[in-house]
């Protein structure tokens, strides 16, 4: 039997089709709104109470949901000024303080909500609050002795240039010590300087014995000590220093240009396999901003260079002669 229908038929019976499936999702997702706007106990009419963040029946007083988040847009602030006294929350959570800056503190200034003086009397009363608000932040001796060390991590990580990913990572791994109870029988300042000296190793700036020794408050003894005693304590994978990551840093201090950056740089990759093994990592940065500099006819010294890097000119002089073979020696086998 043969198919009479005509296109115009088949393309009218498509379009009918489609109207149908459309109209039964339209339906389905009426119905699942319907349902998620009815209380399910008693179909009651639900309500959202924004002040608590809860979704209520108005009917039984059945909480649907709670502690919903409000998705909705900050108030409208023109200045930063402005921007902080309307912002819903207060400074972001870090491991720098010693409760992670969840606690309350009492500004120093004497001024009221208005920016008028306090009177002498109330200058006392917030003076003595003052008081009494550290001492319930630090009501324990390992509260107050963490205090102490983030407070000493600060001031050597300041004075080093260190950035705020290594102060964090020095304030996880005392914390860690403190935790384990690695302290007794060392002092603060030492644990302390071991944790940022590990940190810094860790995240990729490192610093020297000597530097980080010199900003300390204990001898470089105690130090070394101290921090071969909390990486085997504390199992820290920390990999030896690559001089390359020193060479910005002496270059930007000694004033070499560019181009004899990336020589110093292209030196000690040249040295890699050859003479870095063993040596000290200071040292072979020392000798690459020193040799780069003469091979791209730029004037410095190795009193210049040992003054910065805190290196001998010994040292240099040898770690000098040692670049410049491993660098012609790949040619001489050519």
């Amino acid at each position: 039997m043969n198919d009479t229908r005509t296109k115009p038929d088949t393309d009218r019976e498509r379009t009918d089709t489609a109207e149908r499936a459309t109209a039964n999702e339209a339906a389905e997702t009426t119905e699942t709104e319907r349902a998620t706007q009815t209380c399910p106990e008693c179909g009651g009419q639900l309500v959202t109470d924004e002040e608590h963040g809860e979704t209520v029946c108005s009917a039984c007083g059945l909480v649907v949901e709670e502690d919903e988040i409000d998705p909705g847009p900050e108030w409208r602030a023109f200045d930063p000024g402005e921007k902080a006294e309307k912002s819903r929350v207060g400074a972001p959570t870090t491991t720098m303080m010693h409760d992670k800056g969840l606690s309350t503190n009492i500004g120093w200034q004497n001024k009221d909500a208005h920016g008028n003086t306090l009177s002498g009397r109330q200058r006392q009363k917030m003076q003595r609050l003052r008081k009494w608000n550290e001492r319930f932040r630090t009501r324990d001796s390992q509260e107050r002795n963490l205090k102490q060390a983030l407070g000493e991590i600060e001031r050597m990580a300041s004075a080093l240039g260190l950035p705020e990913t290594v102060r964090e990572t020095a304030s996880v791994i005392y914390r860690r010590a403190l935790d384990e109870d690695l302290l007794p029988g060392r002092s603060i300042e030492g644990v302390s300087t071991a944790t940022l000296y590990g940190a810094a190793c860790q995240t990729g700036t490192p610093r020297s014995i000597d530097e980080v020794a010199a900003v300390s408050r204990i001898d470089a003894m105690e130090f070394k000590r101290t921090y071969r005693y909390i990486v085997r304590e504390l199992n820290l994978k920390i990999e030896p220093a690559d001089p390359v990551s020193y060479v910005s840093r002496f270059a930007s201090e000694l004033d070499i240009s560019d181009e004899a950056e990336r020589r110093a740089l292209a030196l000690l990759e040249s040295a890699e396999d050859a003479i870095t093994s063993g040596k000290s990592p200071v040292g072979l940065a020392a000798a690459a901003v020193y040799a780069a500099p003469r091979l791209t006819n730029e004037k410095i010294t190795q009193s210049e260079v040992s003054e910065v890097t805190d290196i001998s000119e010994v040292t240099i002089r040898n770690r000098y002669q040692e670049l410049l073979e491993a660098e012609e020696q790949p040619q001489a086998v050519a």
